[in-house]
């Protein structure tokens, strides 16, 4: 007797579908495609290294400036990427083993998980690399500056054992107190100033003026240490302050330029590895399809 629509349909639902007990994972073909792809990312890394060092020069002005090497680093970011994850998500997707009795979708959804699953492997060797290479090199930077430091600053000590340490602002003060051109200096006490004067600096730095106590207290040790006038001692004292002042400037800038840059290289290098991802993943699926259809 023949059953209804609704009986075979509900015969039909308690059968459980058969499941191979295989893996939907191939490992071995997503190592190998991470190994490609983080070969040619250390490959045109270094690459990437010596075309960033031929943009820098020695001589003031001459060299790439920081937005120019941070659009070059971002371009080069996701060049490197781009092409690494294409050859590491292709190479998985025609060495991965062949699925039968899959739906077309399946598939492909394997496929690109597949390209995912090299590209996160081979990004996590590249940061492994990298990690363990700049350690290495820092620490043997840290023990290279310590041994000349550590003779430096013996020689140093048996050389000069009062000398005082550099300071940035030192050329401004030595212009401060430097003799006037035919003017017979008075004789200075055995106290040097300089100290003292690169104290008020700093504090004037910090407060974001020099206060006219402190103006007025340089121009008298200027007049006192050089033979100026009161007049001419105030004038020296406000070209110094000046000077010190867009110095302290352009470091700002160039370090609030040099921030800027970071910031620009952060967001690319999260663009370049999004982009890295998703080619990785439409190369995995392309290889895999192109693997099909030559079986």
């Amino acid at each position: 007797m023949v059953g209804t629509y609704s009986e075979y349909s509900e015969t039909r639902a308690i059968v459980p579908a058969a499941e191979t007990a295989a893996s939907g994972v191939s490992w071995g073909a997503i190592f190998a495609g991470a190994a490609v792809a983080a070969t040619v990312t250390l490959a045109l890394m270094v690459l990437g290294t010596g075309f960033g060092l031929s943009i820098v020069s020695p001589w003031p002005g001459s060299g790439a400036g920081a937005t120019t090497f941070a659009v070059t680093t971002a371009i080069g970011l996701v060049v490197i990427q781009w092409v690494a994850s294409a050859l590491g998500g292709y190479v998985t997707g025609r060495l991965r083993t062949r699925w039968t009795s899959l739906h077309t979708d399946e598939v492909a959804f394997r496929d690109t998980a597949h390209g995912f699953l090299a590209w996160c492997v081979s990004t996590l060797l590249v940061v492994l690399i990298l990690g363990v290479v700049t350690y290495g090199a820092a620490s043997t930077g840290v023990q290279a500056t310590a041994t000349v430091a550590s003779g430096a600053a013996q020689g140093a000590t048996a050389a000069a054992p009062a000398a005082a340490p550099a300071d940035p602002t030192g050329y401004a003060i030595d212009l401060l107190f430097r003799p006037a051109p035919n003017a017979q200096a008075p004789a200075a006490g055995n106290t040097d100033p300089r100290q003292e004067v690169a104290r008020i600096l700093a504090n004037a730095a910090a407060a974001g003026s020099l206060p006219a106590a402190d103006k007025s207290y340089l121009a008298q040790l200027v007049a006192q240490r050089t033979g100026l006038g009161q007049a001419d001692a105030e004038k020296r004292v406000d070209e110094m302050t000046a000077q010190v002042d867009a110095a302290i400037v352009k470091a700002r800038e160039a370090a609030d330029a040099a921030r800027k840059a970071g910031l620009s290289t952060a967001f690319a290098a999260f663009l370049a590895l999004l982009i890295g991802a998703f080619i990785a993943a439409v190369s995995a699926s392309l290889g895999g399809h192109l693997r099909d259809d030559r079986i």
